[in-house]
């Protein structure tokens, strides 16, 4: 499993993390057998939220009732969350009362003493750059949260949160998938006069602003054809990128899962990709796409076979 390092943080992080927003509803065997099957393969990162599951911090609480830790079990894996959306409404809230009452919330639920890494999840319209900077201090000197970062912000976001926030942005978690790159697919495109893939929707630039900055993308829903549109893999919708991927996990031995997480894993912008799957045989395939090396061409054969210009 290839490693990628994160500002702040003091373990070496995989490149493929495993994403716990569907474990709600397995029992304790079924979430034991996931987490296994994920350390198993090199995945020692887990990515929660406060929203996730049938109550507040319900995947969370699922997560430490079923692995029961004990204090050298937990030093041994990176825990992240994500507080900011508030389900009734929903709305999105990054005061500092709020910041800080999720994250004790989201420390009672996981049954620890600390969370390795706090992500802003997603923009709040009203956000006070000095509320979020005071609740990050105290939760960092109160050794509560060691790093922090933020989801599907665009880089004006983050510099917004950069005039008050002391500490580094370590990541920014965003959605990307061979067929949904946007922002990639705008820098391939710069400047091509009448073609949608050119035009800027987020601000523009979010890759490059993270690689200059030394923010790690993570890319959410990586197997997703668009916004919760369904899968593309094996889809009938994407005859010809399956193709591809098809061949190409025939010429590397692995399976077109594996194919789909090298496509992000092979851009030099320190990318994570974000399981969301519960099935353990998904886990140990992504898993095998961290180091693929795919080469330029058939990174480029990927992205053009997703259906992007590539001039």
């Amino acid at each position: 499993m290839k490693t990628i390092e994160l500002t702040g943080v003091e373990r070496p992080a995989p490149n493929v993390v495993l994403g716990l927003m569907r474990i709600q509803d397995l029992d304790d065997d079924a979430v034991r057998t996931l987490i296994r099957t994920a350390r198993d393969a090199g995945i020692d990162f887990f990515d929660h939220a406060d929203i996730y599951g049938s109550a507040l911090h319900g995947c969370e609480l699922r997560f430490a009732e079923a692995m029961r830790l004990s204090a050298s079990e937990r030093a041994q894996i990176t825990i992240q969350t994500k507080a900011g959306i508030v389900g009734d409404g929903p709305y999105f809230d990054f005061s500092y009362e709020h910041i800080v009452e999720s994250v004790h919330g989201s420390l009672r639920a996981l049954d620890t003493d600390y969370i390795d890494i706090l992500l802003l999840h997603r923009p709040d319209a009203l956000v006070e750059p000095d509320e979020v900077a005071r609740a990050f201090d105290e939760l960092e000197a109160a050794g509560k949260v060691r790093a922090f970062g933020v989801s599907n912000h665009t880089p004006r976001q983050i510099d917004l949160l950069k005039k008050s926030v002391r500490q580094p942005i370590v990541a920014n978690q965003i959605q990307l998938s061979i067929t949904h790159s946007p922002t990639i697919a705008q820098g391939v495109a710069a400047n091509m006069q009448g073609e949608e893939q050119s035009l800027t929707l987020d601000g523009g630039g979010i890759i490059d602003y993270c690689r200059l900055h030394d923010i790690a993308v993570q890319a959410w829903s990586p197997f997703q054809a668009g916004f919760f549109t369904g899968v593309f893999l094996d889809s009938p919708d994407h005859p010809e990128l399956n193709a591809v991927i098809g061949r190409l996990a025939a010429t590397y031995d692995v399976p077109p899962i594996a194919i789909a997480v090298a496509w992000i894993t092979r851009h030099p912008a320190r990318m994570q990709v974000v399981l969301g799957t519960t099935n353990p045989e998904r886990v140990s395939g992504a898993a095998e796409g961290s180091d693929i090396p795919l080469t330029r061409a058939e990174w480029y054969e990927l992205f053009r076979a997703a259906g992007y210009r590539v001039p």
